[in-house]
């Protein structure tokens, strides 16, 4: 085992057992279920003009959906909402153009190393892309955030945490946000912003907002099932070997999350800081308020 990965191996919990808190990811407390159905209430639009906002959101349990308006900011309400809500609440702006949704996530370790369940929800956003990708069409990441479709770049995904959390103390939430650009929204010609794309530039047909969310909810708690089962060494190989970055380079991810690259025929470690990473998402235009183009 690469010493690396600092891999944490949780027991599995028998039948009789109760949830285990030492567990990071885990599908019973990481997305428990709360007093939401008031948020659900309060923040949902109570009319809908588009047919995205009126097609259903299926949800496995334990998710809660938080449907929002389309002027709204899917994570930006769900940090909002995070300690009221708790974990499994799962907020989802209705637009056609983009898939966007928050997932409010509650790990049981200190926040240095809980940091890493961003890699567990960025391999279920690119299993959920990949359910629904045509045949050999690459769903890349470039670390540690950005995921791009034969390489055209269509959103990525973003985690919060409370600004008072302590590095050697759980936090009380965190929340992994997504946005994935479903429809080319230009009439440019093709070859304007060559490094950008959307779905339905990539074949992916009619999918939308609604299977995308859907799907990223499923392959979330697969994910954490893995890490509980496997322990954080699984989900660390999944995400590893979705990276743009060639294999000219040995990769390796720390305990704290950052990423270790050591070059062919070089002494050298390179760290890449992922705390430093997430502050300013690499995908994200504050202008456009969506994925760069």
């Amino acid at each position: 085992m690469n010493p690396a990965y600092a891999a944490i191996h949780l027991p599995k919990r028998s039948e009789n057992e109760g949830a285990d808190s030492r567990r990071p990811l885990c599908s019973d407390k990481l997305l428990s279920h709360g007093k939401k159905w008031k948020l659900e209430d309060r923040l949902s639009p109570t009319v809908r003009t588009r047919a995205s906002m009126l097609e259903p959101v299926e949800l496995p349990p334990p998710f809660t959906l938080v449907r929002l308006r389309e002027s709204r900011d899917a994570f930006a309400d769900a940090i909002g909402i995070a300690d009221e809500s708790g974990a499994g609440t799962l907020t989802y702006v209705g637009r056609f153009d983009l898939a966007e949704f928050a997932v409010v996530l509650q790990p049981a370790e200190p926040l240095r190393t809980a940091r890493r369940a961003f890699y567990a929800a960025m391999v279920a956003l690119t299993d959920a892309l990949r359910a629904y990708a045509p045949p050999n069409k690459e769903v890349a990441i470039d670390w540690p955030d950005a995921v791009r479709i034969d390489g055209g770049l269509v959103g990525g995904g973003r985690l919060g945490w409370p600004s008072s959390a302590r590095e050697d103390e759980p936090p009380r939430w965190l929340v992994f946000g997504a946005m994935i650009r479903t429809v080319a929204m230009t009439d440019a010609e093709a070859g304007v912003h060559p490094l950008a794309s959307a779905l339905d530039q990539e074949g992916f047909g009619e999918t939308g907002a609604a299977q995308i969310t859907e799907s990223f909810a499923r392959h979330l708690m697969r994910a954490t099932e893995t890490w509980q089962a496997d322990g954080f060494d699984a989900v660390a190989r999944e995400f590893l070997g979705r990276l743009t970055d060639g294999p000219q380079a040995s990769r390796s991810i720390a305990d704290n999350g950052d990423l270790l690259l050591r070059r062919v025929a070089a002494d050298a470690i390179e760290r890449r800081d992922l705390q430093k990473c997430l502050r300013s998402p690499s995908w994200l235009d504050p202008k456009l308020g969506g994925p760069r183009r």
